[in-house]
């Protein structure tokens, strides 16, 4: 009876002797590697008599669209998604298209965790407007007007090509929002 008492104590003090306490190191998160393309500006002239400056892997492709002529669609080439840019010459008060533009951000307030406008002024090129940052898994993350406040009025989104998940789409959402802003500055009309 001894030695069965004697040799569970021995194999519970190995046990005991063996199993250290580790510093357990949890392992960081991971992300696609993404290859984000080189930025080379270039100045974008339309036929509809605005420009802007925009980098190489922006591509603008002419909508065909019989009612609208001078909308516009930028693709990001390379990263799966698009920048739809309607280009309206003003019938009516401004108020109306500013109201338009604001109903359309609004239809995301369910879904966005927050919402940041900057004013965009550029006094130098006749040109005024909103930009908005949406925030959380909406599927207009980017959207924004400018105006010259008389004659233009020009609105675009930001949408990819993927469930909106905004974790997933931040890396290239930061990425384009840098040019984007850099494109809305440089904007003439």
């Amino acid at each position: 009876m001894m030695w069965r008492i004697t040799s569970v104590f021995i194999v519970l003090s190995l046990l005991f002797v063996a199993c250290e306490d580790e510093n357990y190191i949890p392992k960081p998160s991971t992300y696609f590697k993404l290859n984000f393309p080189e930025r080379v500006y270039k100045n974008y002239q339309d036929t509809c008599g605005f420009s802007f400056t925009i980098p190489s892997y922006f591509e603008v492709v002419d909508k065909k669209d019989q009612r609208n002529p001078c909308n516009r669609d930028i693709n990001f080439k390379g990263l799966n998604g698009t920048l739809f840019l309607s280009y309206i010459p003003m019938e009516t008060e401004l108020y109306r298209y500013i109201d338009y533009s604001l109903s359309k951000v609004d239809e995301h307030k369910i879904k966005a965790s927050f919402i940041k406008d900057t004013t965009l002024l550029y006094p130098e090129h006749g040109v005024y407007g909103t930009y908005f940052f949406l925030g959380g898994d909406v599927a207009k993350p980017i959207q924004f007007y400018l105006t010259d406040s008389s004659d233009i009025f020009m609105s675009g989104y930001v949408m990819f090509n993927a469930v909106p998940s905004y974790d997933s789409i931040k890396p290239v959402l930061n990425f384009v929002e840098e040019d984007i802003l850099k494109m809305l500055e440089s904007t003439k009309f």
